[in-house]
């Protein structure tokens, strides 16, 4: 009971990055046939680490400050599920991650 309770705590204390996704190929998405949407990443953030959900591809991840400037990049492979950003990193930012054509973004809170 007292390790239910445990992993309760832990898993609160993670916030999910809600992410838009968009493509920005000019090209059409789909021909024909209509196919599933492009989901977003599943990503979580605690202090300053993300966790990815496992079994991902891999992204290239760009922190940029409220002016838009790129403070921190990284690839994420996918064998990652764990990224830990700068600890000088402090208030809000735009998180990106790109994927092909495909770019998903939001804001983190650190």
């Amino acid at each position: 009971m007292l390790i239910s309770m445990m992993m309760n705590i832990t898993a609160m204390a993670q916030e999910i990055v809600p992410l838009v996704v968009y493509n920005v190929d000019d090209k059409p998405i789909s021909h024909g046939t209509p196919k599933t949407p492009m989901r977003p990443p599943v990503v979580y953030i605690e202090d300053n680490t993300l966790t990815f959900v496992a079994d991902h591809p891999e992204y290239v991840l760009f922190i940029r400050d409220e002016e838009g400037d790129v403070v921190y990049t990284t690839v994420v492979s996918s064998f990652v599920t764990q990224v830990v950003l700068p600890s000088t990193l402090s208030g809000e930012y735009q998180i990106e991650l790109t994927m092909g054509s495909w770019l998903f973004t939001g804001w983190l809170y650190l």
